[in-house]
């Protein structure tokens, strides 16, 4: 069995030797554009090569698929098929904020087996801050094991929204107009907006994009600390569709009633997908 633990102590070392140091040090040569809009640093590709050796190494016969390796080479996306235990590793979650010195990045690591997301960490380097979960054991932060509070009315929740719902329009819009949520604030890391969720600081998630290294870990965490977490259009989480919306909340109430705003008209007519 795995210790949540030492892989915890893992993404912290890592985190503190090449990530850290790195914040508000970057020189212009060590960002660069995987794709037009899509930064990469120094300290994405260094924290990945760094953590996926320490995480094989603590756990023999685990290999790695990191973001930064699946944007070399599309094809490392293949060893989500195989047999062994894949970490699905997010080095720098929120590379945009990194590279600009704004202080909302995080380490995302997944452990999956047989397509089922078994581990998931999630860390906040500048907050020292890591939750995680493991399949069936609960979700914890340090020693507090984490739960939704499921009292709260959909009119005092804070969550984010990022991405447009087809035939509908941006999700932000969409909650904002209708007045049904308290606030919304997008942090620009999924990474920190995970830990604000599983720590009880925001309720509900939208994302329009459900890429493994973004969102494994968290969705596993959220689901054991008691949320109601899954595609908008109410399927299981699944790491090889990668464009399914997705939507958190913290009852299935609160869950179907998000959903609606977001897929429905004022009238009720469920939008065509």
């Amino acid at each position: 069995m795995i210790d949540p633990d030492v892989i915890s102590a893992l993404i912290r070392r890592t985190a503190e030797a090449v990530i850290l140091p790195r914040f508000r040090t970057l020189s212009p040569d060590q960002i660069r554009e995987k794709h037009p809009g899509d930064l990469v640093t120094v300290a994405d590709t260094e924290a990945e090569s760094m953590l996926g050796q320490l995480l094989t190494e603590a756990v023999p016969g685990t290999v790695v698929c990191g973001e930064e390796g699946v944007a070399c080479d599309r094809r490392t996306l293949d060893l989500l098929d195989r047999p062994e235990p894949v970490w699905i590793i997010d080095p720098v979650d929120g590379t945009a904020n990194f590279a600009h010195g704004r202080p909302a990045f995080a380490v995302i690591v997944a452990l999956v087996e047989a397509g089922i997301t078994r581990g998931g960490w999630v860390h906040d380097p500048l907050g020292n801050v890591t939750v995680h979960a493991l399949a069936g054991s609960g979700a914890w932060c340090r020693n507090r094991r984490l739960t939704v509070a499921r009292d709260l009315p959909l009119s005092r929740m804070t969550g984010s929204a990022y991405g447009h719902v087809p035939g509908r329009g941006p999700a932000i819009r969409l909650l904002t107009a209708h007045g049904t949520v308290g606030a919304i604030d997008n942090t620009g890391c999924g990474g920190i907006d995970y830990i604000r969720l599983a720590r009880g600081e925001a309720q509900f998630k939208v994302s329009s994009a459900s890429l493994p290294w973004d969102h494994a870990a968290g969705l596993l965490i959220m689901a054991e600390a008691g949320a109601e977490a899954r595609f908008l259009d109410g399927g299981a989480y699944c790491i090889h569709d990668h464009n399914r919306a997705l939507l958190i909340a913290p009852t299935r109430d609160s869950w179907e009633t998000l959903r609606r705003v977001l897929l429905e008209d004022r009238d009720g007519a469920e939008q065509s997908k």
